[in-house]
């Protein structure tokens, strides 16, 4: 007997399969091929070509179009083409996946799996060190790795852990199974990680006590970097601070609660209007949601997606739901791996549909909205031309549990297969 909860969960997705009618209908006679501007042309030799078909076609693009059945056509690990139905070019191979569906591959902006293990990296020495780095403990295919690509995770920012107040810079990577740690990055740094509240509290002296001493700290440095950027001066110590408020880099914050929330979008989005992105946001967060929407900073929710204890209604709250009725931007969804494994990315954005939050929604909270937070959205996120060739391919609805990923594709590459590697988890 299938679960109330699973019903829930299939029917808050029911969305998307009444949009590829009307989706579909616009393109039958029409492909998309901003890559080319043109024809597609033949595969060259030397170059390497697929062309994937499938049911249902998720594109995740701005106009939401979900394509029945759906085309895609791959040249050197990139998206050529998309669209309803068109002629396979010479020379490209033609693999048709029946009555599957199409995803891009899922996008974790929180993630610690990288080196493999549980334990974090963390300078407990410094509180404030923006140019601590985590790239150099990514331990590639690691078994963690092997389970985010079997669950269709293909792009995830791996941080240190928040044992300071500026943990560290993170490394934005594809958790590549056969390839090299060089040919995986996407940029490194990728962002910075910053602990507003809680896990640094547990030191004493300079690491802060209170989170109004941490508020003190994190202010004094974003100062000084700032002073640095204007006077054109460099200062090794706070290059990577310097680049955050250049725009050049983006930050995720580690914040949770009602107050820690709220003083980490006054600080971030007011105080210093920087690309930033609040994670966790959970506890009693939800309240603060109108001023987090109102500054315009996305969120990024998870490891916990409900909330109970602090509504005096005795009700379960959940969180993502109401970040989206108040109209947080770019919402998107966490693991915080391995605290929720990396392969059940998909299970929090199902349990978020579960608690109210709009099915399709919660699909883009996995793939463009997390990509475009956090800028990295003209390269993963969705499926259209020019973008790479990152893809997840199901036996059903993508938030439906019982549907299996059977082929991940990562920059044209088949990473996983469930027929020849197993079912990993």
């Amino acid at each position: 007997m299938v679960s109330r909860a699973c019903w829930v969960v299939i029917g808050a997705l029911a969305l998307c399969a009444c949009r590829s009618s009307a989706s579909s209908k616009a393109l039958d006679n029409a492909v998309d091929t901003r890559a080319t501007k043109g024809a597609l042309a033949a595969l060259a030799e030397g170059e390497t070509g697929v062309v994937i078909r499938a049911e249902k076609l998720f594109t995740m693009d701005a106009q939401d179009r979900v394509l029945s059945p759906g085309m895609l056509l791959v040249r050197n690990g990139k998206i050529e083409a998309v669209g309803v139905r068109f002629d396979v070019p010479a020379g490209f191979e033609l693999i048709d996946y029946g009555p599957a569906w199409l995803t891009p591959g899922l996008v974790d902006l929180h993630t610690h799996v990288h080196a493999g293990g549980f334990g974090d990296i963390n300078d407990m020495v410094l509180p404030i060190n923006a140019e601590f780095r985590v790239s150099p403990t990514v331990v590639p295919g690691n078994p963690q790795l092997q389970r985010a690509v079997a669950g269709g995770v293909t792009t995830l920012f791996g941080i240190p852990g928040s044992g300071t107040s500026i943990s560290g810079a993170g490394v934005l990577y594809k958790p590549k199974l056969h390839d090299t740690y060089e040919n995986g990055v996407l940029a490194d740094p990728g962002g910075i990680k910053v602990a507003q509240d809680s896990n640094p509290q547990r030191g004493a002296g300079d690491l802060g006590s209170s989170r109004a001493g941490l508020s003190w700290i994190l202010e004094d440095a974003n100062d000084k970097a700032r002073g640095a950027l204007a006077q054109g001066r460099r200062d090794p110590a706070l290059e990577n601070l310097m680049k955050v408020h250049a725009r050049e880099l983006p930050i995720l914050i580690h914040t949770a609660g009602s107050d820690g929330v709220g003083n980490t979008t006054r600080m971030w989005r007011g105080k210093y209007p920087v690309r930033s992105v609040l994670s966790h946001g959970c506890f009693d967060a939800w309240k603060v949601s109108p001023f987090v929407a109102e500054m315009g900073m996305p969120a990024n929710n998870g490891p916990r997606t409900i909330e109970y204890s602090s509504s005096r209604e005795g009700r379960i709250i959940g969180i993502s739901a109401h970040n989206e009725k108040i109209g947080v931007p770019h919402l998107s969804i966490n693991t915080d791996s391995p605290v929720v494994p990396q392969e059940e990315l998909f299970l929090q954005a199902a349990m978020s549909a579960r608690y109210g939050a709009d099915g399709y929604l919660m699909l883009r909270a996995m793939t463009i909205n997390p990509a475009i937070a956090f800028g990295i959205d003209a390269r993963v996120g969705s499926l259209e031309p020019g973008k790479d060739a990152d893809l997840a391919v199901r036996t059903g609805n993508p938030l439906d549990p019982r549907a299996a990923v059977e082929v991940v594709w990562i920059d044209g590459r088949i990473e996983y297969d469930r027929a020849r590697d197993g079912q990993m988890f």
